[in-house]
This record gives C-alpha cells, sequence and structure tokens, in this order.
C-alpha cells in the first residue's frame, strides 16, 4: 500500500475532534484531503494539518479563535490558483469555495455590489450584465478565479491597461481580525479616521493608531517614497501597499483621497484579514464592437517596440505571445484549432484590443496602429478579428499558463521570475537585459507572454527542478532578476503576489527600513501569526517546500499503456501544473470535469486526482505504487468522459490515467464481480440477443427489474434498454443492397457492440441512407472495440481485442478505405488509446488507419465538402434540432461535423445545446453509489435545457450512452443524427 503523510499528533487530533463539534461545516484531517490542499498552482507543496471547509461566518470565527489559542496557522483558500505559493503551508487550510459563493446585493444606481468571497469572478459578471455592469479586472483564470483570491493577490489582467487591479474597485470589506473579532473596513474622512484611532481598546483601534504612527513620520515616508517600486507601475503587488496608504489626506492635506484600508488588504494576500463580504465598485459595460489586431514579429524586442506604439492609442488589451506558447498550442487538442491566424512562424505576436461603436470605428483605429508599426519597421503580418475569432484568441492567450504545463520532461518553465513589472518605457531593454543575464549566467532560454501593454511580461525560464543543480538555479535566477528588477525600480511582482516564492528577496526590494515597517503592519493586525503565515514577511528560503526534492529517486510502474511520449505514468501526471481549469462550472460551459461542476469538492477535480497521483507514486516504496485505496478515492467520480484530454491545457487524460491505475489496483485485489459484467458486455449481450423477450419480460417489468438492478449493484430507478427482436448482424445477413449501392464509393462500417445489440436500427438508418447515396457498405470484419473493458480499466483484455482488431483491419482497410462508426465511444477508441495500447509492433497499423476511422457525421461532412453529397437528395420541410454532443466525440473529433451533416438539408437548422457530460458515461450512471451525482449532472444543463424546448424540436445525439440519460431524465427521446438524416431523404 501507499506510503501515507504523517498523521496529525494525538493531542492535537483530539482538540480538532473538539473543533469539528463546534463546526457547522466539515473538517478534514485524514491525510487524501490533506493531500489534496498541500499544492496549488505553484511550484510548492507541503501538507496542511487539517482542511476545514466552513458552511458560515461563525464557522470562520470559530476556526480563527482556535488558531489563535492553539498557535496554528489558518490560510484562507478560493480556487487555489495561486502561483508564488499563497495558499500552501503547514496550518488549516480553510476553503471558503464551496458555500460562500452569493452575490448578495446589485445596486445598479451606485454601480456597486456586494459579494461573498467564493463569487466566481465571470459569474459575477453573469449577474452583472442585465444591469450594463461589470468588474473590470480580468485574470487569465477569470472563469474559476474567485473574488476573495483575486482582492488576497489584488489580481488584475490582460485588460489592467483599461480597468487596473482588483484594489481600485475595493470599496469595503467585512470580516474577521486575527483575535476572531468582526469588523468592516471602508473610506474614512479625516474625522472618520481620527474616530478610529481613539476608539474603546480593541485590536481594530491599535491597527489605526500603529498606521497613523508609521505613516505621520516624514523620514518613513520619504523612505517609502525612495525605495518603493516607480508610481509609474500600475501593476506592483511589493509587500503592503503602504505606499498608497500614504497618499490619503489623512496624512497628505493636499491631496483628498480618503482613507480606506482596503488598499492594504488588496495585495495582503489573507495574512492580515480573513473576508467574508466584499463590496465592488462595477463599471459600464465596454463598446460593443472589439476588434484584435495580432501583429506577427520575428522577435520579441520587436514586439515590444510596437507595444510602445499601441499603448498610446487607448487600447483595452495589449498582450504577448511568444513562439514557446504558440507551440505548445500545437500540442493542445484544444487549443489547435485556434491557432487559425497565425502567419508563418513568428517569434511573437502581440494581441490589440481596440473597442468602439461600429467595426467601422474600430477599424479605423486599428489601420492607424498597424501604420505606425510599419513605419517603424515593425512586424510582417497584422491580421484584425472580429466577432467570435476574437473569443478564440482570448482563449488561446489565457491558457498560457496552463499550456506551458504542456511540455513533456522534467524540465518545464518554472514560476520563479514570472511575475515583474517594469515601467512600459523601459521594458524592451529591460527585456533584452533580462534575456542576456539568462543565457550569459546560466545558459536558460525563456518562455515570454502576456501583459505587454503593462510592462509585465510573464517570463518563464525552463528548469529541472528535481536535481539539485536546477534547485539552486531555481534561487540563483531569482536574485538575478531581483537585482535587475531594483535597478529599474521595478516591481518583483507585478500580480501574482510574493507569497513564499519572493518574499525573500522583499528587503533588497524595498529596503531594511522599509521592510521592517511591512514587518510591524503584519505584527500589529497579526500578533500571533494566524493568518497564512511566513507569506510576504518572515518567508522560509524560496528554494525550500517545492513539489520536488532534489535528486529524490522514484520508481516508476510499469504500465500497460504507452506513456512514453511523458517519459511515464508519472511524468503523465506531473502535467497538471495546478492551473485549476477543472474547477470551472457549467455556467462556463465546456466538459471538464462534470462531478466537480456536480459536487463542487476539490476532491473531484482533475488537479486533485493528478495530484495525487504524482504524490503517492513520489512518496510509495512499495512493489505497485498504484495500489492505493486514496487514488481510488479520488478516481471514484471520475466518469472517464475525457474533457480534460481536450480542455485541459496541459492536455492531462486522466480517463488514460484512470484505466491504467483500475488495472493495477485490480492487479492487487481482484477484479469486482460488477466491473467484469459490464466489461464483459459483448459476450452477455450476445446470449440475451438468443432470447430478446426473456431479456424484455424482466428489464421491461419494473418491479423484476428493480430487483435484477439491486443484485447487479445498479440503481433500482435506472432503466435498462431492451432488446430489439433482432441484432444488426442477423439484418445484414438478409439484407440486400440498394440499387445505388456502389455508384459512388465503397466504405467500411463498424458494426459495434453497441450498435449491433442495442441500436440496430441507427446502423440500419445509415447503412440504408449510404446506399442510397451511392455507396457500397461492407460490414467491417471485428464486431467489439475494447471499449467497455477500457472503461472498467480492465486493460490486458481490452488489448486483446484491441490486437486481434488491427491485424484483420490491417488487410480490411487498404487502399485508403474509410471505416464508419455510429457510435462515438466505440469508433474513437481507434483515434485514442488503440495507439497506445497496441503490441508496439502493430502501432504503425494503428497510426496508420487511426484518420481514417470515422464518425458516421465525419464522413458525411468529408463526402459533402467533395460534392458527393448534396443537399438536392433531401427534403426542404423545415426542422428545428437541438444537438447534444457525446464527450468523447467533443474531445477527439469535435461537433463541427455533426452540426454540418444535420444542416445540410435545406430548411434544416441546428442549434447545440451547451451542455458537457450527459451524465452517464457508459455505466458510471447506472451503477448504485453514482447515480444520483449522474443525474446531478444531468440536471446542471442538459435536462433542463430538454424541458423548455417544444415538443416538436428533434433532439439529435449522436451517443448511446447520452440517449438514455436523455430519456431517464427528461422522457424525451433523442435521434441519432444518422436516423435523423434517413428520415430527411427523399426516397
Amino acid at each position: 500500500m501507499e506510503s501515507t503523510p504523517p498523521t496529525v499528533a494525538q493531542p492535537l487530533a483530539a482538540e480538532f475532534d473538539q473543533l469539528q463539534s463546534q463546526l457547522k461545516g466539515q473538517l478534514h484531517t485524514g491525510s487524501l484531503m490533506r493531500r489534496l490542499y498541500a499544492t496549488d498552482a505553484s511550484a510548492y507543496q507541503q501538507m496542511p494539518l487539517a482542511v476545514a471547509i466552513p458552511e458560515t461566518t461563525e464557522d470562520i470565527r470559530q476556526l480563527i479563535l482556535f488558531a489563535d489559542r492553539h498557535g496554528v496557522g489558518l490560510i484562507p483558500r478560493t480556487a487555489g490558483t495561486s502561483l508564488a505559493g499563497q495558499v500552501v503551508g503547514g496550518g488549516i487550510v480553510v476553503d471558503v469555495s464551496r458555500h460562500f459563493t452569493q452575490v448578495l446585493e446589485i445596486d445598479p444606481i451606485e454601480r456597486t455590489v456586494w459579494v461573498e468571497p467564493g463569487v466566481i469572478r465571470n459569474e459575477l459578471n453573469l449577474a452583472l450584465k442585465p444591469h450594463g455592469m461589470l468588474f473590470g479586472p480580468e485574470t487569465s483564470t477569470q472563469n474559476r478565479a474567485m473574488i476573495g483570491g483575486m482582492v488576497g493577490n489584488n489580481s488584475c489582467g490582460s485588460n489592467s491597461i483599461k480597468y487596473g487591479s482588483t484594489r481600485e474597485h475595493l470599496l469595503e470589506i467585512e470580516g474577521f481580525l486575527s483575535d476572531g473579532s468582526h469588523v468592516t473596513f471602508g473610506q474614512l474622512t479625516v474625522e472618520e479616521f481620527d474616530a478610529k484611532c481613539n476608539g474603546p481598546a480593541s485590536l481594530e483601534t491599535t491597527i489605526y493608531q500603529q498606521i497613523r504612527e508609521m505613516l505621520s513620520d516624514e523620514a518613513n515616508r520619504q523612505e517609502i517614497e525612495r525605495e518603493f517600486p516607480k508610481p509609474s507601475i500600475p501593476r506592483r503587488n511589493t509587500g503592503y501597499a503602504i505606499d498608497l496608504l500614504m497618499d490619503a489626506e489623512v496624512f497628505d492635506r493636499s491631496t483628498t483621497k480618503q482613507f480606506n484600508f482596503c488598499k492594504l488588504i488588496a495585495g495582503s494576500e489573507g495574512t492580515l484579514f480573513f473576508a467574508t463580504r466584499i463590496k465592488l465598485n462595477c463599471l459600464p459595460l465596454p463598446p460593443p464592437i472589439s476588434g484584435l489586431i495580432c501583429a506577427h514579429f520575428e522577435t520579441v524586442d520587436e514586439s515590444l517596440r510596437a507595444t510602445q506604439i499601441a499603448v498610446k492609442h487607448d487600447c483595452y488589451a495589449c498582450e504577448l505571445i511568444d513562439h514557446y506558447i504558440l507551440e505548445c498550442t500545437e500540442r493542445s487538442i484544444e487549443h489547435r484549432e485556434n491557432r487559425f491566424f497565425v502567419q508563418g512562424k513568428p517569434g511573437a505576436i502581440i494581441v490589440v484590443d481596440i473597442r468602439g461603436q461600429s467595426q467601422a470605428e474600430v477599424q479605423g483605429v486599428c489601420d492607424r496602429i498597424i501604420s505606425q508599426m510599419q513605419a517603424a519597421g515593425l512586424g510582417y503580418a497584422y491580421p484584425v478579428l472580429f466577432g467570435d475569432d476574437t473569443e478564440r484568441i482570448w482563449d488561446l492567450r489565457k491558457a498560457g499558463l496552463g499550456l506551458l504545463g504542456n511540455m513533456p520532461g522534467d524540465a518545464k518553465p518554472a514560476p520563479v521570475v514570472e511575475d515583474t513589472c517594469v515601467d512600459v518605457d523601459d521594458l524592451p531593454e529591460y527585456i533584452a537585459e533580462f534575456n542576456r543575464r539568462l543565457k550569459e549566467r546560466f545558459g536558460l532560454d525563456c518562455v515570454h507572454y502576456a501583459h505587454a501593454g503593462s510592462g509585465e511580461i510573464h517570463l518563464r525560464p525552463v528548469i529541472n527542478l528535481k536535481t539539485p543543480e536546477g534547485n539552486q538555479q531555481f534561487r540563483k535566477v531569482a536574485q538575478t532578476i531581483a537585482e535587475l528588477v531594483k535597478h529599474y525600480r521595478g516591481s518583483l511582482s507585478g500580480e501574482h503576489g510574493d507569497g513564499r516564492l519572493r518574499g525573500e528577496f522583499l528587503k533588497q526590494m524595498i529596503g531594511a527600513r522599509n521592510y521592517e515597517l511591512v514587518r510591524q503592519v503584519k505584527q500589529t493586525w497579526d500578533p500571533k501569526g494566524v493568518f497564512n503565515p511566513n507569506k510576504i514577511v518572515n518567508t522560509p528560503p524560496m528554494n525550500t517546500s517545492l513539489r520536488y526534492t532534489p535528486g529524490q529517486k522514484t520508481k516508476q510502474p510499469k504500465t500497460l499503456f504507452d506513456f512514453s511520449a511523458n517519459f511515464g505514468i508519472l511524468g503523465a501526471a506531473e502535467m497538471c501544473n495546478g492551473s485549476g481549469d477543472c474547477r470551472k462550472t457549467e455556467l462556463s460551459g465546456g466538459t471538464m470535469c462534470p462531478s466537480y461542476m456536480a459536487t463542487r469538492d476539490e476532491k473531484h477535480t482533475t488537479r486533485a486526482r493528478a495530484n495525487t497521483l504524482r504524490q503517492i507514486i513520489m512518496d510509495s516504496d512499495a512493489a505497485n505504487p498504484l495500489d492505493s485505496d486514496e487514488i481510488k478515492e479520488v478516481m471514484d467520480l471520475c466518469l472517464s468522459c475525457k474533457g480534460c484530454k481536450k480542455e485541459c491545457p496541459s492536455t492531462v487524460d486522466m480517463a488514460k490515467l484512470k484505466a491504467e491505475f483500475q488495472q493495477h489496483y485490480y492487479d492487487a485485489h481482484g477484479v469486482p464481480r460488477r466491473a467484469r459484467l459490464i466489461a464483459d458486455f459483448f459476450n452477455k449481450q450476445k446470449l440475451a440477443a438468443r432470447l430478446p423477450w426473456l431479456w424484455n419480460l424482466m428489464f421491461g417489468t419494473p418491479a423484476i427489474r428493480k430487483q435484477l438492478n439491486y443484485l447487479t449493484g445498479f440503481h433500482p430507478d435506472r432503466t435498462i434498454p431492451l432488446l430489439p427482436n433482432q441484432t444488426l448482424s442477423t439484418w445484414h445477413a438478409k439484407h440486400k443492397p440498394h440499387k445505388n449501392a456502389g455508384n459512388v464509393g465503397r466504405v467500411l462500417f463498424f458494426n459495434d457492440e453497441f450498435t449491433n445489440f442495442h441500436d440496430p436500427k441507427i446502423g440500419i438508418a445509415a447503412i440504408n441512407l449510404l446506399e442510397h447515396l451511392g455507396y457500397d457498405v461492407a460490414v467491417a470484419p471485428i464486431e467489439e472495440s475494447g471499449r467497455t473493458w477500457l472503461s472498467k480499466g480492465m486493460l490486458r483484455e481490452a488489448k486483446q481485442r484491441i490486437d486481434y482488431n488491427l491485424q484483420v483491419l490491417k488487410g480490411a482497410m487498404r487502399d485508403g478505405i474509410r471505416m464508419i462508426g455510429v457510435e462515438p465511444s466505440a469508433i474513437l477508441t481507434f483515434r485514442d488509446e488503440t495507439m497506445e495500447l497496441a503490441e508496439p509492433e502493430l502501432r504503425p497499423i494503428a497510426h496508420e488507419i487511426a484518420p481514417r476511422c470515422l464518425m458516421f457525421e465525419e464522413f458525411f461532412q468529408q463526402e459533402m465538402q467533395a460534392g458527393k453529397i448534396t443537399a438536392d437528395s433531401f427534403t426542404d420541410q423545415a426542422k428545428s434540432i437541438h444537438l447534444h454532443g457525446h464527450c468523447f466525440q467533443k474531445a477527439l473529433a469535435g461537433q463541427s461535423a455533426s452540426i454540418a451533416a444535420l444542416n445540410l438539408p435545406r430548411n434544416y437548422t441546428v442549434k447545440t445545446i451547451p451542455s458537457g457530460c450527459c451524465g452517464m458515461a457508459g455505466s458510471f450512471g447506472y451503477e448504485t453509489e453514482h447515480y444520483d451525482v449522474s443525474m446531478k449532472i444531468g440536471e446542471l444543463v442538459l435536462f433542463p435545457r430538454i424541458r423548455e424546448l417544444p415538443s416538436d424540436v428533434l433532439l439529435a445525439a449522436p451517443g448511446t450512452s447520452c440517449r438514455h440519460q436523455i430519456h431517464d431524465g427528461t422522457r424525451r427521446k433523442a435521434m441519432h443524427p444518422a436516423e435523423i438524416l434517413w428520415e430527411a431523404l427523399q426516397k
């Protein structure tokens, strides 16, 4: 079994038991939950003592009082996407992302909103949009980043050139000080500030008195002014923002700025205050038309000089993408298609966002910018994009951080100096010197991306942190760049914060005297060091508590899947860098991760599964490190939907990792009876098909079905598909081809195990349709895809079937013939697992035939594009169709072919239902312990949208599991696209 982290010391464990009895929420002290919260999106890892998930503000108060009594650190956490180790520590991690998620009050007149800290930034803007407002700061993690974290890190993002940082929009904040007292901070007049300083004896009063004493001292003010980053640098999170507090009229009567401690709390990383309610300033919606100049340059230096031109034109963003990021997009299924605008092989691209009331107005500004760039001899291509294309560009840019994890091997772009910021006028010279130092002193190259228009380029040198040399290099690079940033009087952190990564260099950045002032702030607000200790000040060495122990030897298990592209299964798990894309909700769209969308539990994210797998493989000295109950627990609600294979920017394929784990776990514990029953679907259905009437009697009678379900391990409320009177094989044996068959071409039809036994009418419709359209349809000489064996992790049995299929198809698919399938999960096996599970000598065959193994709609679209299938063959009758795509289809093929095929009849209109996974996922939705989650996933988007549709709207769903889930959840019938097109054919 796996090695487990040390358990909580017994005396403290008893105290934790007592604390749990006082909380309405949860307190976890087990090793698994502590593992999950030991990391964030940074390079750091430290096992916390416990993980708390509070439900009420009283829970938070009790946690603070407990920490105060026992000298335990308390670490506030929302989405856990911090890059400087802000939410990694050895105390109690307090996750407010589960229950503190309400938009409390919107005031359209004052343009303000009150929110709880767990509100997701994009979902806040969905609530504000009907009122004509938005919250401006836009992080690249905006579809999962939460307002509490944005306050803690003083987040901004690509549009900070226009909207600034969170600090500029934080009006008031409610919550707790480190002694458990409840306070509210907001704007104060001089008189109100004086009243606070003269208030009753309390921690709050002491805080006001301390800041008055510190910032009234002229020597302190001069030292702050001299050593803190240039005021012309808008993005700066260096230490605590005492430089901004001293600009208030309380200390400077020449200004009318009111004092507000919110400026200090923003960017304090949870080290001073625990927020429970946050009041934000909102802005009017931007002009409706956005145009993006995507200017191409040979070098990064060229792009930075062009940036100085762009920022003079009131742009909303000016973002850089370098060639390393662009190369990473080629390895990403999700973002490969977003490269459509790239011309040649640019060294860098800057994306300039210009907005206006009309496209002509925007185009005019774009033309002026382009002309000035050309006049300066900068750039070689300047495409300007509008409409939906702009979203694709921003999706690619926002994925930059995650895409960097898509670099196989131990050496990866390290988050060490990725957040430096200087005056935009200093940027070209600063970056040139930055790159020169890296190359000359360390022999390193660097990735460049992000906020050129604000003077901040995210820069990541490629370092192997697993080696002692890499660990030291990590530190030396940080020290070298800190010196360079100080030379330009920049900020070592522009938006990601000091945390434990940059805190060590804070004294160097702001001077020894100012550092002591910052320490005094922490000491005054948090005398016992309760809140998020060892961040910003008093931080340990920045190259300690990393995810990897330098020189650690790890024994990787031998696998059945070929993980060589990732340097083994550990490398495949390490592709996850913690960026948390798997924490987005159904409101953001997409498939990944359905179990998180339903539960909102970190344990059920792709990140949690990858982190647990990584940690246990690295920590274990067992012969079989995958014999792990902790891995089993986090994998339990993985639906193997493959959403992560496409939507995770690091392309973590958790379905593949889960299947590999299951095989190893079975090797240690045996295969459960239900798993074997499901995996052997083909043989069981072959037997049942001999007596379909008996099957239908048993499973068509609710009382008998419920009892049989119970005995099988299926939920009693789940219906079981009934069997038709004949299989597709039986029908085809008697079938006489249509007279048109062969006039146009020849194809193979894959009569897979699902179509043959459960959905023969779909296969019949597909074959008849193709024959009428002139295709000779031969049934492929294979019967079983291996999908059911793969889905239950029985890889050896799956491999036998895959190897057999390849040996047969080598001859059957000669001369470029294509094989068509109507069940996505079956036919797409040949484009996915087959290539990594087959015997090595058979893999060339797998790679050769994979592009010719097509979903029915993909073949249809290819023939439409070739002019061999036209609308003339189909009805002119009007029909409205709503399409729900299969998860594998979305991940491996996309929905465009289904949309194109269904749109072929002249008056057919197709809309996609913005649903993720339906929740069925093969056998997952049948299983007793998974039924409720399965139905909850369906209720997120799919079921409600279908219930809203008029009865005459056709539902299209290529997947057999999806059609069954739709039936059970809505009592509506969904059809396969082949059935819809067969009915539409003019016969």
